[in-house]
């Protein structure tokens, strides 16, 4: 676990919006002061010389309240599949790498899934009410944090008390039968404090299958709606001790049911539902030693995560012996301790050193319940063991550069070692408003105990998947602040990629180290006051060249284009509204350029009217002129929806 942010740092973040180091999406007097994530420890974002992006709470509650989607699509670089609506699964990827290559964190704790067949993370499965703000650190990144790390991290932290007692209550309702809420208690009291955040959804949503689209619903036009309901809460309470000593510790559980289809076959609208449980314990203790010129950190965490898919099929119709119906059950544990410590060197700038271990475990099971019974049959009962050493060294050269240089060692046992290593550089020019970044390091990525070890597909013999990657920017505000520009060039090769291949030696398909692919872009923003306190405009727009390189065909699900545009109109002091326009390119749903999705452009619209210092009123529209698109090939996407809701603060 990485070292949090004080209250200063979470009271920073909250009054964000969006900002993002390479995309400019904040004037510069209100730029968060401090991230956590960048190089382990709070700090300067002016001092990182890597493309982090921070979502603020505030910008997460200004979008769809059941799922991060919307809200995470601001940050360029980062792509976002959600398989039919809120509710479904939902996968990250950064800069063209996998979701699998995406490191995952809450709270500086991975929760990519053990039992996922490429370790990735389910989006799905947490409530946008527990998050206080989200660091989207890119590029290669497992020099300081390990294996996943390959396309960069995703650290999503939850709330955190500061000041006297304050109340939050919020709720919301509107199309598709769609309503939830959420509340939570912040504060501190003398040497304690402490947040406490419960949330609740649920939508009889439309149908994950065919949904809008025009072929499918002339075949099948009956399709039936498919919902989903979400819970959860967190906890999390600090200790100051005094003489440097700090204690914390935190507990988050969220469980989502969610109803989906088949989506092939002679009948692809059927009555699947999935339940999926994620819950996570951890606590820290800080030390402080020589007056603070070097701080202990001992983190242990432990998560949980519960799958289960309860799926139907049909052959010719629809009678029990043309039926099938399996229930399937993915068990994930991860356990892991971690030691960190932090060296001031005076001149010579900071170190960051230290050591993890991480235990994880995946069982996956099979109940057959059509056309003929069959009792729950273990499918995979695997662990592994991951030792790791790392250390950081930042250090500022003069007044304006900063630079830093760290490696890590990662060693799986009896599966895998390896080396990677990363360094950053930031040049400063107060003078003109100007911010010059560079990075470029390795990634890793040992292969998935599925991968490993699933009966028939499981191959022994995988070695882990390695990248590199770099990036190089400029940050530049002008007229006092009121336009920033900027813009980010980036590129990274992967090697031995793990994919599903076919021989004659194994028929069904297995494992194997075989692929290579190259993704380069440009990431572009703009931050543009246009009328003070009236009008402003944002813009990010991402490039993408993604191919595979054994084919050289594209990447699937990897648009080309993708600029985002919004006008934050505040007629009054009170009101504010702010039209959205996204804009995405052709791309394709399958490998090998099948399934092409056509290009679109969605337009949504928010608005905010604050009633008194403690109450606002808002509402939402989605897709309010009725674009027809699809994320994922044969699934929907929602038509014209309004929400409305209220906010309120003591």
């Amino acid at each position: 676990m990485i070292s949090q942010p004080s209250a200063a740092v979470t009271a920073a973040c909250l009054s964000l919006t969006c900002f993002s180091a390479e995309a400019g999406a904040q004037s510069a007097q209100q730029l968060p002061d401090l991230v956590v994530t960048a190089d382990r420890t709070s700090e300067p974002i002016s001092r990182t010389g890597s493309s982090i992006s921070v979502v603020s709470g505030q910008t997460i509650a200004t979008h769809n309240g059941g799922s991060l989607v919307d809200a995470l699509r601001s940050v360029p670089g980062l792509d976002i599949s959600e398989s039919g609506g809120p509710g479904s699964t939902t996968y990250i990827r950064l800069r063209g790498a996998d979701s699998g290559q995406t490191l995952v964190m809450i709270d500086g704790i991975r929760v990519n899934d053990p039992t996922a067949a490429s370790g990735d993370f389910d989006l799905s499965m947490i409530a946008p009410g527990m998050i206080d703000h989200v660091e989207v650190l890119k590029g290669p990144q497992s020099a300081l944090y390990g294996s996943d790390a390959i396309g960069g991290v995703v650290n999503i932290i939850t709330k955190k008390g500061s000041g006297p007692a304050q109340v939050n209550l919020r709720g919301e309702g509107g199309s598709y039968g769609t309503g939830g809420g959420s509340g939570a208690l912040t504060g501190s009291n003398g040497p304690w404090s402490y947040a406490l955040s419960g949330t609740g959804q649920r939508s009889d949503g439309f149908s994950r299958y065919g949904y809008r689209i025009p072929e499918i619903e002339a075949k099948y036009p009956n399709l039936e709606r498919d919902g989903y309901d979400r819970l959860g809460g967190t906890a999390r309470i600090g200790y100051d001790a005094g003489e440097g000593v700090r204690l914390e510790g935190g507990v988050l559980a969220a469980k989502t049911n969610s109803a989906y289809d088949a989506a092939s076959g002679s009948f692809p609208d059927t009555p699947a539902t999935a339940t999926r449980l994620l819950q996570q314990v951890w606590g820290r203790a800080a030390v402080d030693s020589f007056g603070g010129i070097l701080t202990h950190t001992v983190s242990v965490s432990e998560t949980h995560i519960d799958r289960s898919f309860d799926a139907t099929t049909y052959k010719t119709n629809m009678l029990p012996k043309n039926t099938t119906r399996t229930v399937t059950d993915y068990l994930a544990d991860s356990m892991a301790a971690e030691y960190q410590g932090n060296l001031k060197l005076g001149p010579a700038g900071t170190l960051v050193f230290g050591a993890k271990a991480q235990h994880e475990t995946a069982d996956t099971y099979l109940t057959k319940l059509l056309p003929t019974a069959v009792a729950r049959t273990g499918q995979i009962a695997a662990s592994q063991d991951t030792n790791a050493l790392f250390a950081l060294w930042q250090v500022p050269i003069g007044e304006r550069l900063t630079v830093s240089m760290g490696g890590r060692i990662d060693d799986v046992v009896d599966v895998a070692r390896f080396e990677t290593w990363r360094t950053t550089a930031a040049y400063a020019i107060q003078e003109t408003g100007t911010r010059l970044h560079a990075s470029a390091g390795t990634g890793a990525k040992a292969p998935t105990l599925y991968q490993l070890y699933a009966p028939i597909y499981g191959s022994t013999g995988l070695s882990p998947e390695t990248s590199f990657g770099y990036d190089a920017g400029v940050d530049q505000a002008l007229f006092d602040g009121r336009v920033t520009l900027s813009a980010t060039w980036f590129g990274n090769k992967f090697d031995n990629l793990i994919d599903f291949a076919t021989d004659a030696a194994n028929p069904l398909g297995h494992y194997i180290n075989v692929s290579q692919a190259e993704t380069y872009g440009l990431e572009l923003g703009g931050d543009i006051e246009l009328m003070p306190g009236l009008l402003r405009f944002k813009a990010a727009y991402t490039y993408l060249h993604a191919v595979d390189l054994a084919t050289n065909l594209t990447l699937s699900r990897r648009p080309r284009d993708v600029t985002r545009l919004s006008l934050a109109i505040t007629p009054t002091d009170k009101w504010l509204i702010e039209p959205r326009v996204t804009m995405v390119s052709k791309r394709f749903s399958s490998a090998d350029e099948r399934n092409p999705l056509d290009p679109y452009t969605r337009v949504d619209l928010f608005t905010e009217y604050k009633l008194d210092a403690n109450w606002k009123l808002f509402a939402r529209g989605e897709n309010i002129l009725n674009a027809h698109y699809q994320e994922v090939v044969n699934l929907g996407t929602t038509g014209p929806a309004a929400y409305a809701g209220f906010n309120a603060t003591w």
